[in-house]
């Protein structure tokens, strides 16, 4: 028996290419849970920053790991929530320097991954991340796939860090902090579209522009996710 594809739209790309923003408006618009996978990894870092496990100690990671608590907020769109951990303590510069190393393992992707696919199998949901689309949900009927010139990257991630006003997280360095993030990521996920992804190119387009053409793509792959 063949079962139906599952209510996710992946959508992948570089760090501050715009997943956020277009994945918080695409599930406000299609009534779907808004799932951002960076924030699991960011958890878990922050907790091993928080209690000095090494990030290059995998087993006490996945010992971190499994005492996580990840559920969807009530808000509108239903979001990630991590149980005692505010998203102002997963922003720091110090978790941005750190995520990389703790997202490398096996171990902890695999678990993370479960978690991630329990979510959207359960709720639907409008997922980003960096290995969505190739790999959690590999048969999502919708693969979106963003990419932005570096510096229009870097201006957002420093608007990012305003917007939550997370301690610590001048301006000046996030630019340099977001080239190495860059480097160190794509040692265990390497910066391409998965099979089927549509590409949309974010360097010249505002959030409602980039809105509007995901909107489109959703319309033409998988119709009856649209209200």
């Amino acid at each position: 028996m063949t079962l139906p594809p599952p209510r996710v739209i992946a959508i992948d790309g570089a760090a501050s290419s715009g997943k956020s923003t277009l994945a918080r408006g695409l599930a406000r618009r299609l009534a779907l849970p808004y799932i951002n996978t960076g924030l699991m990894y960011r958890a878990l870092t922050a907790a091993a920053l928080a209690t000095e496990v090494s990030v290059e100690d995998e087993p006490s990671l996945i010992g971190l790991m499994q005492g996580l608590r990840f559920s969807l907020d009530d808000s509108d769109p239903r979001s990630l929530a991590v149980q005692g951990w505010p998203l102002a303590s997963l922003v720091t510069l110090d978790v941005e320097a750190n995520v990389s190393a703790v997202a490398r393992h096996g171990g902890v992707r695999t678990l993370m991954r479960s978690v991630q696919r329990r979510l959207g199998e359960e709720f639907g949901a409008v997922m980003e991340g960096r290995d969505i689309g190739s790999v959690v949900f590999s048969d999502a009927p919708v693969k979106i796939y963003l990419e932005a010139d570096p510096g229009a990257r870097a201006q957002r991630r420093s608007a990012e860090r305003t917007e939550v006003d997370a301690p610590g997280n001048a301006a000046d360095g996030v630019g340099e902090a977001l080239h190495l993030r860059d480097r160190r990521d794509a040692v265990t996920n390497p910066h391409a579209p998965a099979d089927g992804a549509v590409v949309i190119d974010t360097t010249d387009l505002d959030a409602e522009q980039t809105l509007v053409a995901a909107l489109a793509v959703v319309a033409a792959r998988a119709r009856e996710l649209v209200p």
